[in-house]
């Protein structure tokens, strides 16, 4: 277990890194270190960047795509989800579901294509995945632009967890609302459809929901039952923000590429993002 001084010098590092866009060694290249010292140094950068000004907007669920964990981890294979806070610097959302981002100061950034979901109730603990989904304002298509601060995407979960768990940006499409009635069969719906990505006009990768632990409906479940083990941390809120994970493998990007996506048996809009 982390010392309070220790996970708050392991912050501050990570914090430098990002503002100076500087790799360094993973944090357990020094020594050991458990998941829960991971949300250890996670608590410290949030308490940190809230104090700065930063606003938290919601949560970022990272690694629920079980098809690419054995992609990632050193010692061993990523074997489980993590979460992060997300904040207003990092989350835009994109007009006509066409946009134009900056890469400047992203060490080593990769894309994927994920869902958001917006609370429009408090979770209630004890609560079944059905239940979750009707808590659930709106539905959105996202990019998500993944940053690392460690040499060549090496590290362990731990390190993952303490990084900001890997997010760099959050670029969000057009929202959709829910009626009660695609409420009731969301995550079957989510499972079962599909995605595109494509860089020019290449195809690159494709996904289904049901690669995002089952259904991203699943996923905010899972958040929502790791949360409640979690009591250092703020619970699910009214308002809040969840972008739930990548439906397919997040693939490297730079500057002079646009990025395309495109759903199938999904009613909401692909992305087009063209990076600078």
């Amino acid at each position: 277990m982390l010392m309070s001084t220790q996970a708050n010098r392991y912050a501050h590092q990570l914090l430098d890194a990002r503002a100076t866009a500087k790799i360094i060694p993973p944090l357990s290249s020094a020594e050991p270190l458990s998941i829960a010292d991971g949300y250890d140094v996670a608590k410290c950068i949030l308490e940190t960047r809230i104090a700065q000004g930063e606003v938290m907007l919601g949560r970022k669920i990272g690694f629920t795509n079980r098809k690419i964990w054995s992609h990632y981890g050193m010692s061993q294979p990523i074997h489980m989800p993590i979460w992060t806070p997300i904040f207003d610097t990092t989350v835009r959302y994109i007009e006509d579901s066409h946009g134009l981002q900056s890469l400047e100061g992203a060490m080593q950034p990769r894309l994927g294509p994920e869902l958001v979901f917006r609370l429009a109730k408090t979770p209630e603990a004890g609560m079944t995945v059905e239940d979750i989904a009707e808590c659930i304002e709106w539905m959105a298509h996202a990019f998500e632009i993944v940053t690392c601060p460690f040499p060549d995407w090496k590290f362990e979960e731990a390190d993952a967890i303490a990084a900001f768990g890997m997010h760099g940006a959050l670029l969000i499409g057009e929202p959709r609302s829910l009626s009660a009635t695609s409420r009731h069969n969301l995550a079957e719906v989510l499972a079962n459809a599909s995605v595109s990505f494509s860089c020019g006009d290449e195809l690159r990768s494709a996904g289904f929901g049901s690669d995002v632990w089952g259904s991203p409906v699943h996923a905010l479940w899972q958040l929502h039952q790791m949360l409640n083990e979690q009591p250092q941390f703020a619970p699910l809120a009214a308002g809040e923000i969840i972008t739930t994970g990548t439906w397919a493998d997040v693939l490297p990007i730079a500057a002079g590429e646009t990025w395309h996506s495109a759903f199938s048996g999904l009613s909401l809009p692909g992305l087009s993002i063209s990076f600078v």
